[in-house]
């Protein structure tokens, strides 16, 4: 079992920054592989860019690509979503997710825990 705890949520400009965090509890993080995923007001839940067990492979939505970088620390259990040149169309919930597959993309199903979310909303 693995909880998983967002942070790092909050009103921004745009063409602004923000670090979300994903701490996971448990020892075991490094089995993980892990996502970042959002939801925006009346639409559906959407991938946002994943990292492999071992950081090794990432891959990202091409609508952040070039802007949000996903990163992670094993040692800290914690899984980083480095936000760079925001938009107003990024407003939505965050949720980071946890795989235990070696990487998980874009697929929801792939994934076995979820975080409870933490609210970007980005002023344009």
């Amino acid at each position: 079992q693995v909880q998983l705890v967002e942070s790092g949520g909050g009103l921004v400009q745009a063409g602004g920054s923000l670090r979300l965090s994903c701490t996971a509890s448990g020892r075991t993080f490094s089995s993980y592989a892990m996502g970042w995923f959002r939801q925006a007001p009346g639409k559906e839940r959407e991938f946002v860019g994943g990292i492999s067990r071992d950081g090794g492979s990432t891959n990202y939505a091409d609508s952040v690509k070039g802007r949000f970088t996903i990163s992670r620390d094993n040692a800290k259990n914690t899984v980083y979503l480095q936000m760079n040149s925001l938009k107003s169309e990024d407003t939505a919930v965050y949720y980071c997710a946890a795989s235990l597959r070696y990487r998980a993309w874009a697929n929801p199903l792939e994934y076995d825990y979820w975080g409870q979310g933490t609210q970007v909303t980005v002023s344009s």
